[in-house]
């Protein structure tokens, strides 16, 4: 059965949403966004989640001083990256489990993702700064052709719905699926579509 992540976790709502449906994983997004949270707001929100649900920290680009200190105040789990950080910065983090979000779009793509030193590979389609969290959904078949090359459990980000997560684990069988905008409303987070996706994903058979 694949992992669910929900990322964009930012109101006391979606904490209560997030218990309710118990995904494996929830995200704290600590670079540039419109989910943007504050370690402050952050840890009040960690303060009622379950502490069954592992908690990750979503970083751009910032510095190994910022990403320990909002580690260790938060008590996190898993450190994902999304900017331009490369092994001798990653490697730093060897206390943590380590994602590193990519963008696939050639084998010449997969070749490089090879080379991480990290326990997991985030696939998402890239913004104009190449940076993830689109929320557009990126071409599924080279991932499909390569993945085996990879050697390193997948979780599939980008465009993921209550309408296509079905088809996504079928063509992709990924370790696991990370949502964000897919199950928001207006902007924020949908109780009725978080649960139907992370239901639609556990019915998976």
């Amino acid at each position: 059965m694949a992992k669910v992540k929900i990322c964009g976790i930012k109101r006391g709502e979606d904490v209560d949403i997030v218990n309710s449906f118990m995904p494996d994983y929830v995200g704290f997004v600590f670079a540039e966004s419109k989910r943007k949270v504050s370690v402050e707001e952050a840890q009040k929100l960690i303060l009622g989640l379950n502490p069954q649900i592992r908690k990750v920290g979503v970083f751009v680009n910032e510095s190994y001083a910022r990403v320990i200190s909002i580690a260790k105040i938060l008590k996190l789990d898993v450190l994902q990256f999304h900017g331009d950080e490369g092994n001798e910065y990653l490697e730093k983090f060897k206390t943590y489990e380590v994602w590193k979000a990519a963008s696939i779009n050639s084998k010449s793509d997969i070749e490089k993702v090879s080379l991480y030193n990290v326990n997991g590979i985030v696939v998402d389609s890239l913004d104009g700064n190449g940076n993830g969290g689109t929320g557009k959904k990126f071409d599924w078949s080279i991932l499909k052709k390569y993945k085996n090359s990879i050697l390193k459990p997948i979780f599939v980000a980008g465009g993921l719905n209550e309408e296509n997560i079905q088809e996504c684990i079928k063509e992709l069988q990924p370790f696991g699926v990370d949502v964000s905008s897919g199950v928001e409303s207006n902007g924020v987070k949908d109780k009725l579509k978080i649960k139907n996706f992370i239901t639609k994903v556990r019915n998976f058979k």
